[in-house]
């Protein structure tokens, strides 16, 4: 399975970098993150240029797609051009979105009330929209997920990885990547925020 990670100009390094970083660990089962960038080089928030591993056409292909956020999240959500380059379908892909990336999901109507998980400085942007948001860092209800927190893209990881591959990849992917002592917790913690996010309205 193939993910792109939509990172675009003003993203936020650990949104992306943390759920790319971590799924890439499982290349050796099939399953590969691609930083999917608009542009052949992107600038982070912090001023740090990345070049696109993919450009944004790899969107239609791609079995996973995760939608990052940024500074200019607000100026995505609000740019025709831009959004009709995401032709995203929960149908045939996982979908998901970090932080001010619910936007871009709520802009392109693809969340069909479904309340997300977003970060506060979001949140007032999100409820402007008529959209409902959660108190919690992960939720998902079928092929569509949001995370929110800039540390919550280990649950998009955590969620993607064990749709793709199954609860022993995560637990093996999260427990090496856990600070030294705390590895089953940090499992433990990982795998029980993405069961609650995924039961919270069964």
């Amino acid at each position: 399975m193939q993910v792109a990670v939509v990172t675009f100009d003003g993203f936020n390094e650990l949104d992306s970098f943390i759920a790319s970083a971590l799924i890439n660990r499982c290349r050796r089962d099939g399953l590969e993150a691609f930083i999917t960038t608009p542009t052949p080089v992107v600038t982070s928030m912090n001023g740090v240029e990345v070049s696109g591993q993919r450009s944004l056409d790899f969107v239609a292909d791609a079995d996973v797609v995760l939608i990052g956020s940024g500074v200019k999240a607000r100026e995505v959500a609000a740019d025709d051009r831009l959004l009709s380059m995401l032709p995203l379908d929960p149908s045939r892909q996982l979908v998901g979105s970090q932080c001010s990336g619910a936007l871009v999901l709520a802009q392109l109507g693809l969340l069909g009330g479904m309340p997300v998980c977003t970060d506060t400085k979001t949140r007032p942007f999100a409820e402007a929209m008529g959209v409902t948001v959660l108190d919690v860092p992960f939720h998902a209800e079928g092929n569509i997920a949001t995370a929110g927190g800039c540390l919550a893209s280990q649950y998009l990881a955590t969620w993607v990885i064990g749709r793709a591959l199954g609860e022993s990849a995560v637990r093996d992917v999260i427990g090496y990547v856990a600070p030294v002592g705390e590895s089953e917790e940090t499992v433990e913690r990982a795998l029980r925020t993405v069961r609650a996010g995924e039961a919270a309205l069964r």
